[in-house]
């Protein structure tokens, strides 16, 4: 039986610590179950807190803890869930901290679901190691741990005893990605069938809304992203950007680079991307008519745009997101 404890606090989503369990009992068993088989459990599942004690997961739903993280012993894996607080006094605990890295010292393996990475950075362990986080997060986790290589468009990065995975429910990702590696694909493959689930996501960008970064304190810069957002529709050249920010190109390139974490370019281009997603979502026109709507005059210069930044092609985005789609019968 492999051994999994599942680290829980204060906040944590339920489904950060619900969604692994379901899937890690399920590996051996209920498959089975369906076709009348021996069960054969794969996985002995505890649920710990940081002093044994109850941690509320919603205001109305409180979670009893198997045990204290003190006494787990040296599980196979620890599953490390969020926190809802990204100022908690727990990114600092070195009791915490220091917990963590003697498991991973002894052989545990260290998995962190959405918030849970910014624990597992914390640690240092991560340093020169890929890590992955919840999308709408990234940007905070880059400057809080800049020696961290973060793949944010990632579901799931995996360093061998170190993983990460994006999102609350990126935890049922991570979770069928620990089946796959202990128990072998057939396994993984019973259990996502089983339980309805997904196998096949490795990437947040279909999910990621573009968010741009505006408190930089660079005035200039700042104004020249309000007119790109209004006016991203038009002819926009660089040099005309320059021209406006009354800067030379290199100039205005570098303090764009700097405020923002794009260039020009690119910033331009997911504006473009953010407003085809919304029109793909919205209503049913062509991609040659939205491509058309946002400023590109080639739609399959466009569609390549798209994929690269939405992880999707234009017509599989829509199927997937659109707001008037109406249930298959």
């Amino acid at each position: 039986m492999i051994q999994v404890v599942i680290l829980a606090f204060e906040g944590t989503p339920l489904s950060s610590i619900a969604l692994p369990a379901d899937i890690f009992h399920a590996a051996g068993t209920f498959w089975n179950r369906i076709f009348g088989l021996p069960e054969e459990p794969r996985f002995s599942v505890r649920i710990a807190s940081l002093d044994g004690r109850a941690v509320g997961c919603h205001k109305t739903v409180s979670l009893n803890p198997d045990c204290a993280l003190a006494n787990i012993g040296r599980p196979d894996l620890l599953i490390i869930t969020g926190l809802t607080d990204l100022h908690s006094p727990l990114l600092d605990s070195r009791e915490l901290l220091n917990a963590l890295q003697e498991l991973h010292r002894q052989g545990t393996v260290l998995a962190s679901i959405c918030t849970g990475a910014f624990i597992l950075a914390a640690t240092g362990l991560l340093n020169r190691k890929r890590a992955t986080t919840h999308w709408g997060l990234a940007n905070l986790f880059a400057r809080r741990y800049p020696e961290v290589i973060l793949e944010p468009q990632q579901i799931i990065t995996d360093e061998g005893s170190l993983l990460c995975s994006g999102g609350a429910n990126a935890g049922a990702d991570l979770a069928l990605h620990l089946v796959r590696r202990y128990c072998g694909s057939e396994i993984a493959c019973h259990c996502a069938r089983a339980l309805l689930l997904d196998p096949a996501r490795t990437s947040q960008a279909p999910y990621e809304t573009f968010h741009s970064r505006k408190n930089h304190g660079d005035e200039q810069i700042a104004l020249v992203q309000h007119w790109l957002e209004k006016n991203f529709p038009t002819d926009i050249r660089i040099d005309a950007l320059a021209r406006q920010a009354a800067m030379s190109r290199r100039t205005f390139e570098r303090r764009f680079k700097n405020a923002t974490g794009d260039s020009p370019l690119q910033y331009l281009q997911r504006i473009r991307v953010e407003n085809a997603k919304i029109l793909l979502e919205n209503g049913l026109e062509s991609f040659e008519t939205i491509t058309s709507r946002v400023g590109y005059e080639d739609s399959s210069t466009f569609r390549k745009i798209f994929c690269k930044t939405a992880g999707l092609q234009p017509s599989s985005y829509r199927e997937k997101f659109s707001l008037l789609a109406l249930p298959r019968t």
